[in-house]
């Protein structure tokens, strides 16, 4: 049986994406959220169509990501806020790893005593990952980080080639 080969770098060289994460990392968070569209205009339904073809659909998506990039932010965080509530296992655990070095980093390097009991730093960060890494393994990661790529893949990328560019900006490409 032929394998199938897919040409990932020609789907996403077309989509330009990496130009688009490198001008997210020169941007401060005020600058990012700075340019946050009315929710009236991402959620409106009179400029919502089916595109054409494929060119119009990568039309389409080059044009809203650029445009509805701060609301596609708050749309992936709101994904990612739904997916930690899902997945309380995997909440806890890392809540648990952060209050622990809180706690452990508050000693200043010196020894917990409990009662009789003396415990040093490295005992106390080895007896944290010995509870957190079986809870993480159990909490599924890898599926959760697949089910927001997803999530936020067809959601964010569905938006963007369903709706359509302004009439002004939809002829400025054309040739006359």
């Amino acid at each position: 049986m032929a394998r199938i080969q897919i040409p990932l770098d020609a789907l996403t060289s077309r989509l330009h994406l990496g130009d688009r994460f490198a001008s997210m990392r020169e941007t401060s968070l005020a600058q990012r959220f700075s340019n946050i569209r009315p929710i009236t205009e991402f959620f409106d339904f009179k400029h919502v169509s089916k595109p054409a073809d494929f060119g119009e659909v990568q039309s389409r998506v080059n044009y809203n990501l650029g445009r509805f990039s701060s609301n596609y932010l708050i749309v992936l965080l709101m994904i990612c806020i739904y997916g930690f509530l899902t997945n309380l296992a995997l909440l806890f655990d890392i809540i648990f790893v952060i209050a622990a070095h809180w706690v452990i980093g508050k000693l200043g390097g010196r020894d917990l005593e409990i009662g009789s009991q003396r415990f040093t730093t490295s005992q106390l960060y080895t007896g944290v990952y010995i509870i957190a890494v079986p809870v993480f393994l159990w909490a599924s990661p890898f599926q959760f980080i697949l089910w927001i790529i997803g999530a936020s893949g067809v959601t964010i990328i569905g938006h963007a080639a369903f709706m359509e560019k302004p009439i002004d900006e939809a002829f400025s490409g054309e040739a006359v």
